[in-house]
């Protein structure tokens, strides 16, 4: 696409956007899509959003430019909050014939997302994707790692039928390529720097915490699961507990691992679910953000600690990568080097002059990270793959067996 990128004239296109997972559920995903429908109609586009039904949760706020199309969905085993939706291929392409889109989007690949690949291919409606998560090293985490190699190969022939994969970083760009996957194209993220912002930070929620004063408070946002690499979050916060015994621990989220953590640590603080103001007020009112994670497509919440103004200590690929400096607006450890990763957040500790330092760069870059830059890219790519911009999907083999709903 790099050909193409000259300016393309605006035209409202008709977009269905297919995705397993919406808000008012909690992730990173359900986050990004929601925001990405939110400009996509701002900006004049009309939306069809195919989704499951969810069980709980207000509906999207009217817009005469949305509708949906709801399906049936089943929760995930180990993702009890998050379901796989199930159409028919026949159903979305009587759907799509009485209201044809200029192109679907698959943002999740779960049977939903393989359906609607299938029934768009049929219907001759272009196909774009997202890549948000990487469920083949997931597999590694849940006991499966012997399909890692399986649920790349089915993530590839989904992807590999779109006219472009979208995906947040040049990194990530390049492991897909390296997997074989075909016409992935990069949109960025962006952060919501007037919510996550350091002026958001409360006293009373600190004092809530146990600190009286200028206690260190040490964060983690995120799913409190395998994936999530929490064990070297939980060496590194009390390596900094060794240092300054003062530190607190908090972490926000919840997930399969939060009851043997709490069991295993009674004195963390596990602050649970939190949204919107209250997790902007949970980010501020904290100082060091430790993410160990290593499966990320991008990590949302990096950008998200990084607007909050907090010292973010972080393994140098994905968002971390893409936006921080080590030692002058993050400290970065090589990609796996968990040693080196406690050994950082052991300087955070006893370095009041560099978290201070760390903090105010982060605030600084996050400012101009604007979500509407991400979505400039997505809407180019959008509008190049409606228009059959030199993309040919390979066909789908074979019929959908996903029953009616």
């Amino acid at each position: 696409m790099d050909e193409q990128r000259q300016a393309v004239p605006h035209r409202g296109l008709r977009i269905a956007v297919v995705t397993e997972t919406y808000p008012p559920e909690i992730n990173g995903v359900a986050r990004t899509v929601g925001l990405m429908v939110e400009s996509l109609l701002a900006r004049g586009h009309e939306v069809q959003l195919v989704r499951p039904r969810q069980r709980r949760g207000p509906d999207p706020r009217p817009h005469p430019a949305l509708r949906e199309l709801l399906v049936a969905g089943m929760p995930i085993p180990l993702y009890r909050h998050l379901q796989i939706g199930f159409a028919s291929s026949g159903r979305l392409q009587r759907e799509w014939k009485q209201w044809r889109p200029d192109l679907v989007h698959i943002v999740t690949e779960g049977p939903l997302g393989w359906t609607a690949t299938a029934a768009a291919k049929r219907a001759g409606i272009p196909i774009s994707s997202d890549f948000h998560t990487n469920f083949h090293s997931y597999s590694r985490h849940y006991g499966f790692g012997m399909l890692a190699g399986v649920v790349a190969g089915y993530l590839r022939t989904l992807h590999n039928r779109a006219g472009c994969t979208l995906v947040p970083t040049v990194e990530m760009k390049d492991a897909l390529e390296a997997l074989a996957f075909e016409r992935v194209e990069i949109a960025g993220r962006g952060v919501d720097t007037r919510l996550f912002n350091p002026a958001r930070r409360s006293e009373r929620l600190r004092a809530a915490w146990g600190c009286q004063g200028g206690e260190i408070v040490a964060l983690h946002v995120g799913r409190l699961a395998p994936e999530k690499n929490l064990g070297l979050f939980v060496e590194a916060a009390l390596a900094m507990r060794a240092i300054v015994p003062s530190v607190r621990i908090v972490l926000v989220g919840d997930g399969p691992q939060h009851g043997v953590l709490r069991n295993r640590h009674p004195e963390f603080v596990f602050a649970g679910m939190r949204v919107g103001e209250d997790l902007a007020a949970h980010y501020a009112s904290a100082d060091a953000f430790l993410f160990p994670s290593v499966t990320e497509t991008f990590g949302n919440v990096t950008l998200e600690a990084m607007a909050s103004g907090l010292a973010v200590v972080a393994y140098d690929y994905a968002a971390a990568q893409q936006h921080l400096r080590h030692a002058s607006s993050g400290l970065l450890a090589p990609r796996g080097d968990a040693a080196e990763f406690v050994r950082m957040a052991m300087l955070l500790a006893e370095d009041g002059e560099l978290r201070s330092r760390l903090r105010t760069e982060a605030r600084r870059v996050a400012e101009g990270l604007t979500w509407e830059k991400a979505f400039d890219d997505m809407e180019r790519a959008f509008t190049l793959v409606a228009a059959g911009s030199g993309y040919r999907a390979a066909p789908v083999p074979g019929r959908s067996a996903h029953a009616e709903t």
